[in-house]
């Protein structure tokens, strides 16, 4: 369904003013985390965030995993993240459908994100096909050009089950080949790089439409189709988790990929590797409230109960995202201890030829 013709002006001046991501080497951030590091508060919390994640990046044994919730990438923080694969700052990422596909593969499509003007009616921004989240726009007419895309690699790739890694690895491959209108996305980096990226519920977001409409054509045809295994995600975190041993996590918002990547924990102990130590570094950036009833605010030192994280070098910081994920990770590149870090493609374990 398109947008009514007669509103595309208005349309137009509506998605005016395109979200410009900032990137860590486009400002030094040690100046702030060190004045914080001497204040009290949320400040303190994120200087001490910040000296653990660069901890993390100067222990030679640790493994560092990004996860990612929320809507972060789509307000000014894709490079960031980009930024972190591509200088080696990070090994393994699992994060929401939406971070991925809806924000970052999208864009890669030549897609953008826009800053919403403020009192507009969502009725009317539903006349017009636009989506928001919060203060950000999303034009729906070409999210559904992204989930077309997702249904046309479905229909080009083996009918069978594959891991979110796997089918994330095929989005990054299909971009290299020369179908990315804006370099370096953190799927096609990520692709390059062999890090892996986990989603472990695929199908809440854009991948989802694209995978449904597969599914639902080739059942009508008689046809074998496409499916995400969502256990393969799990088993393929959690022997990761058993190779690198020492792991530290930098943790945007909670949810599911927070849950997902402390779990690999117990589930290496469930497959009888008793051995395997909890995640030595965590970090959390979140406004969830330890009083929400658990929805997504457990803290550190909780899932240290559970067998997850040890709490000797854990913080949490209870901040909006956007205002402290600049400082931290331009704060740890200037620093440079990625410089000495050995990239680990734990994406190698299962893509042999990467």
């Amino acid at each position: 369904m398109n947008a009514p013709v007669q509103n595309t002006n208005r349309k137009a001046e509506l998605l005016a003013n395109t979200v410009e991501h900032v990137a860590i080497d486009q400002y030094d951030a040690r100046p702030i985390i060190d004045a914080m590091r001497k204040m009290s508060f949320t400040s303190r919390d994120t200087a001490r965030a910040a000296d653990i994640w660069t901890m993390s990046l100067e222990d030679q044994a640790c493994s560092t995993w990004l996860t990612l919730a929320g809507s972060t990438s789509a307000a000014g923080c894709m490079h960031i993240y980009r930024d972190m694969v591509k200088y080696g700052m990070i090994d393994a990422i699992v994060a929401t459908g939406a971070s991925i596909v809806d924000m970052d593969f999208f864009e890669a499509l030549g897609f953008k994100h826009y800053q919403a003007q403020s009192n507009v009616d969502d009725r009317d921004l539903r006349d017009l096909y636009i989506d928001r989240i919060y203060d950000t726009y999303i034009d729906e007419e070409e999210l559904q050009a992204c989930d077309a895309v997702i249904y046309e690699l479905c229909e080009k790739l083996e009918p069978r089950p594959y891991s979110s890694r796997e089918f994330i690895y095929e989005m990054g491959k299909w971009l290299a080949e020369g179908n990315a209108r804006k370099p370096e996305s953190l799927v096609e980096l990520c692709y390059h790089e062999g890090v892996p990226i986990f989603v472990p519920a695929f199908s809440d977001c854009s991948a989802g439409f694209g995978l449904v409409k597969h599914q639902v054509e080739r059942m009508k045809a008689g046809k074998p189709y496409l499916s995400i295994d969502s256990a393969a995600d799990f088993r393929e975190l959690t022997e990761i988790k058993i190779a690198a041993g020492s792991t530290g996590l930098l943790m945007v918002g909670g949810g599911v990929p927070k849950n997902f990547a402390q779990d690999t924990v117990v589930c290496a102990e469930i497959l009888g590797h008793e051995d395997v130590e909890m995640h030595k570094y965590a970090v959390q950036i979140t406004v969830a409230d330890v009083r929400d009833g658990a929805c997504s605010s457990s803290t550190l030192k909780e899932a240290c109960s559970w067998g997850k994280v040890d709490v000797t070098w854990e913080q949490m910081v209870f901040a909006e995202a956007t205002t402290v994920i600049p400082l931290i990770a331009s704060n740890a590149w200037h620093l440079g201890a990625h410089k000495a870090r050995k990239k680990r493609r734990w994406a190698d374990l299962f893509n042999k030829a990467a």
